[in-house]
Order: C-alpha cells, then structure tokens, then sequence
C-alpha cells in the first residue's frame, strides 16, 4: 500500500517524522511541509535520507495530482485547504497510524482505546499489567509514541497496546484492532469537528472493520456510547460504576463475571471514573489469561499518569495535583468531583469559545477560582455568576503564587484548566511540568 508510491505529508512534529522515516525505506518519494519551523536536527536527517522538507503557510500549493496519498499530522485541522484539494483530486488521505498498520505483523494482537476522558490512564493501566504478567508488550500511539516509531520493535506474537484519539480515527483506513476500549462520550473537540455528532462518528471507529472475533468493551452507563451499540460488530463487553453489568462495583469491590477482582481499599486510585479505567484493563488484560494476583499487584502501586490528578506535594497542609491534561470542562468535572476538601481550582488556556457552564454543578466545594491565560476575562464572568470568587492573572507562575497566599491548611491546591495549552505552551506537558516547578519552589 505504501511502497514505491509519491507521497504528501502535511505537518511533520513526532508523527510526521516518524511516517517520513519509515515511508522512506520503503521506496518511497516523500514531500514533507509545515507552516512552523521544525526540530532543526530532524530535518537535517530526513534531508539526509532523501526526503524533501518545505516550510510554508501555502501548502496547498504543493499539491498536485502525481501525488497517491496525502499523510496528515492528527493536529491538522480536517478540512485544511491540502485536505480539501485531495479530495478534489481523488487523493486518499490518512495518517501515520494506517502507514504503520500496513507494516505490522499480521500476528501482532492489538488492543486499541479510545474516548472523551480516561483513554490515557486506561491505556496505560493495560500496558501495566500485561508487563508485570511478563507478556511481550509495546506502549504507543497517542499517549506519546507514534505508530511508526515501533514498526521495528514490534515482534511477531507482541501484544501493542495503543491510545487513539479523535483526530487520529478520522483518517484510518484499513487499521483494527482485536479489542477496542471506548471509555466514554461527552462532548469535546467541537472546534476540530464542528459537530458533536460528527465527533462520535470518529469516536466509534475504535471499532473499524470489528467483527464477532473481536472484543468491544463499552461504557453501559454513558448513553452516548450506547447509542452507537447495535452499530458495532464486536462482542461487547459492558462495565459500569454505578449498575450491573459485565464489570461493575459490588461489595465494595471491582467484579468481573462475578468474579471478585480486587477490593476499592487496595488500590490507589480512586473515584469512580478511575474504577471504570480499571474495569476496562481488567476486561483487557483477561483476554491474555493474567491472574487476579498480578492484576492487584499492579494496582496497588499505580499511582496515576503524570499530568492526570497527579499528587504534586504537599506544602505547610496544602495539597498541590496537577491535572494539565484536563483540557476540556468534562475532565475538569472529574476532577473536582474527586475532592470533598476545600478546593483553589486553578484554571484558563487556550479560547476556544467553550462554555464553563458544565462545572456550575461541581463546583460545591471550590472556594475559589484563579484564571489565567487568554480565557481568563470569560472565566472570571462565569465565576462571578455562580458565586465563586475569582481572580485573573497573566501566567501560571503568578496563580501558584496566588493560590497558596489565598490558601489555608487543608485545602486542596488544583490546576485543572478546562482549556486546550497552546496559548502559551506547546503542549499541555510542559504546563504542567512548569506547575509542578512553581509548587516545588514553594516548598
């Protein structure tokens, strides 16, 4: 599919380095462009190898119809002028997951998990466990390791266990998995997609090509996954933290085909969005054969993904998380439900338009907010109007600094954006990594 063909690749960062290198060694004759400077180094070695880079905000100028397929970086906006010309033109366009999958071993098993809230945490929670049952496991996709990247390290009978987000399931093509994890629907992502419908027709594509060989593990107590449940070809696994159903909370405990799994008290995380990402590895990880035991072990010393209500430190009885990765309100939702102490909710970005309406009802226990970042003047509006005093700064320096001299002993310290980084970062990483160097100077 991907051999001895000319090939347009619309955004380099990691996955469109990553597609170039492994396109290139299959005889391939690669365009790469970005209106944005590059890693001066990478580009260097794809210069090296033969591969063209372009840097220029008229890109779709260098499209035309000699081209067989267009390769887009998920964080392209879906109906960019080259995307609109290659369908023009009859080009496919897709993306570095489906070139990766086209060189994979037919063997490799692939657990794939998608949704609106959870994808990281479950994700890494599978890759986890499966470790420490000493399986032959590999970790990537959107968790921080393109597809292409592990072509050469994924073996015959691997297990590759991968994060898919909304923008990568636009473009698939061909790509499957054997078991598919959805954890939820909400709605976000609206800016990219335009509708919430059209959002959750990407969404349910973690189930592409499934059949009844197939394992689909879904959501029984999120409507909007259960919509789509006579869609989906798979054999459908159900979990729910609230009602019965394949697994569940029994007895103060995780149950799985009414088995007993683990006790709620011995495992770290807690709440009951994290006993559902729990549910869903488990679902996964039993298809492999992995014991209780191992399940546990594993459980008892995960602490959580970094950026996701990660515990900072505590200083002079302040409790510092930070949750970067909350950039949209339904997570930001999670995480206030996840504290009964007073909370100094520390959050802004990026203006995407969004309502902050959704966190009226969560916000019971939030003395008060601090905004910062470009949407900080429609955060402090709708702080006023629900009765939460709010202050507004320029950085995030300056709303540590603030929330701890407005804190008291026992309160809870939490960034939880709500937005998208890209005002100011370039990824929601690096915010929170500056959040947990501004807590640690406080210590």
């Amino acid at each position: 599919m991907f051999e001895n063909k000319k090939i347009f690749i619309l955004g380099m960062a990691r996955s469109g380095y990553s597609a170039a290198k492994l396109l290139k060694k299959h005889n391939n004759e690669i365009l790469i462009t970005d209106a944005k400077d590059q890693n001066a180094e990478q580009v260097e070695e794809l210069k090296e190898l033969g591969v063209n880079f372009i840097k220029t905000e008229n890109q779709a100028e260098l499209l035309d119809e000699t081209f067989d397929y267009v390769i887009k970086n998920p964080g392209v906006k879906i109906d960019h002028p080259v995307c609109k010309k290659a369908k023009e033109l009859g080009i496919p366009v897709t993306n570095e997951v489906e070139v990766a999958y086209s060189f994979l071993p037919k063997n490799v098993k692939i657990i794939g998990i998608s949704g609106s809230n959870g994808k990281t945490t479950t994700t890494t929670l599978i890759y986890e466990i499966l470790k420490n049952a000493k399986k032959s496991v590999v970790l990537g996709g959107n968790i921080g390791y393109p597809v292409c990247s592990l072509v050469d390290v994924v073996k015959e009978g691997d297990i590759l266990v991968l994060e898919i987000s909304s923008h990568q399931l636009h473009d698939i093509i061909n790509f499957k998995t054997d078991i598919s994890v959805l954890t939820n629907l909400s709605e976000v992502h609206i800016d990219h997609f335009g509708t919430y419908d059209y959002y959750k027709q990407q969404k349910i594509k973690i189930f592409n090509r499934h059949t009844e060989k197939d394992i689909g593990i879904m959501n029984k107590s999120n409507p909007d996954s259960m919509a789509y449940f006579n869609q989906i070809g798979s054999k459908k696994v159900l979990f729910s933290s609230t009602e019965e159903a394949d697994a569940c909370i029994k007895n103060d405990a995780i149950y799985y085909n009414n088995e007993e799994i683990l006790k709620l008290k011995d495992v770290i995380l807690k709440g009951n969005h994290n006993y559902e990402n729990i549910m869903c590895a488990i679902i996964a990880v039993k298809e492999f054969g992995v014991g209780n035991d191992v399940i546990l072990d594993t459980l008892k010393n995960f602490k959580g993904v970094e950026h996701r209500l990660e515990y900072v430190s505590t200083v002079n009885g302040r409790k510092f998380y930070n949750d970067s990765k909350a950039t949209n309100v339904k997570s930001t939702q999670i995480a206030l439900s996840a504290f009964n102490e007073p909370t100094i909710l520390i959050l802004g970005g990026l203006d995407r338009g969004h309502s902050f309406e959704g966190l009226r009802p969560f916000l019971k226990n939030t003395k008060k907010m601090i905004a910062f970042g470009e949407t900080k003047n429609r955060i402090k509006e709708f702080a006023e109007s629900a009765g939460v005093e709010c202050d507004t700064v320029e950085k995030l320096d300056e709303a540590v600094n603030k929330a701890y001299s407005d804190s008291n002993s026992g309160d809870i310290i939490l960034l939880s954006p709500a937005c998208a980084s890209w005002d100011q970062y370039k990824c929601f990483e690096d915010r929170g990594t500056e959040f947990k160097a501004c807590v640690n100077k406080l210590v």
